[in-house]
């Protein structure tokens, strides 16, 4: 196929790109800076377009003579003065993205949204990942696929965030104590990067996914505090003491500070660690043929070369 493909110079989007082209696909990838570096070594079947999601404008024309979006972009932090927020980044942008696919007559949409994406979620995270998915619903597409991983882990490229990886530049190497948010037992189900993007080629080619909405995520729900330690030993270090913060205590203050960007963490990431972020993949395994790459310290080692 002629792929169109959001967020190629992320840390999915890279390891997508390459799946894509390994599969003899010719991608289209969507950059902001044309000359953007894409981790890829071969190019031969990669073509280059420029555009923003959060510019209709800059879409026209762009996906003309492709047979599908794969669309990834979304944000972790937001940044407000520089017009950077979930509404125009995961509401917005898909709408514009979902929008110009129509316009073209693209018939293959699938979208990366978010596990506990919900019109009730508990932060802006959530509620626009839900926006998105609901603009994709509601374009008609014959074959739209929406897929929901958890946390994602593998190793970066240079400038792609990935959670363990800031997980230990900023909490455990710089802490001799780790703080942890109330009893740290609210469970985690991390999922391996080379899954997702297995997952995303497949439900792209796959006709049984057409109109399906999949949870994705690793085989084992493990509480907060062994996923610490077993990032800690995947960097190479044995595990360290941990010091109890009660939530209604450090709540205001993450809430208070956390936005403006003076703690590691922000108010939505904040919520939605003690929430928790697991689910239900069975039906997920069972459509997918993918790797098995369990969260394990020895599939956590590329911590030793990135963090």
């Amino acid at each position: 196929m002629h792929v169109f493909l959001t967020g190629a110079t992320g840390f999915v989007g890279s390891y997508i790109l390459r799946d894509l082209v390994r599969e003899g696909h010719t991608v289209r990838c969507l950059l902001r800076d044309r000359e953007a570096q894409l981790h890829i070594d071969d190019e031969e079947n990669v073509e280059r377009v420029s555009g923003d999601i959060t510019d209709a404008d800059s879409l026209r024309g762009t996906m003309r003579g492709c047979d599908a979006v794969i669309h990834l972009v979304g944000i972790i932090d937001e940044k407000p003065s520089k017009g950077v927020t979930f509404d125009a980044i995961h509401a917005d942008g898909t709408r514009n993205v979902v929008a110009e696919a129509a316009e073209e007559g693209i018939r293959r949409f699938v979208q990366m949204s978010a596990n506990g994406a919900r019109p009730d979620g508990v932060s802006a995270y959530q509620t626009t990942k839900w926006a998105a998915e609901e603009a994709v619903r509601g374009a008609d597409f014959e074959h739209a696929v929406i897929l929901r991983p958890t946390l994602i882990f593998g190793k970066p490229g240079p400038g792609q965030p990935e959670f363990c990886s800031r997980l230990v530049k900023d909490l455990v190497k710089p802490f001799p104590i780790l703080p942890v948010f109330g009893d740290g037992l609210y469970e985690q189900q991390p999922v391996a990067i080379e899954v997702v993007a297995a997952a995303f080629v497949q439900a792209l080619q796959n006709e049984r996914h057409a109109g399906q909405s999949y949870c994705v995520a690793g085989e084992e729900r493990i509480p907060y505090l062994e996923v610490l330690d077993r990032i800690t030993r995947g960097f190479g270090r044995e595990p360290k003491r941990k010091v109890h913060q009660p939530i209604w205590l450090v709540r205001p203050a993450v809430h208070a500070l956390g936005r403006f960007g003076l703690l590691p963490i922000s108010p939505d990431q904040f919520e939605m660690l003690i929430e928790g972020n697991t689910c239900d993949a069975t039906g997920f395994y069972q459509a997918f043929d993918v790797p098995k790459t369990p969260f394990t310290p020895e599939n956590l080692a590329y911590l030793k070369e990135v963090a």
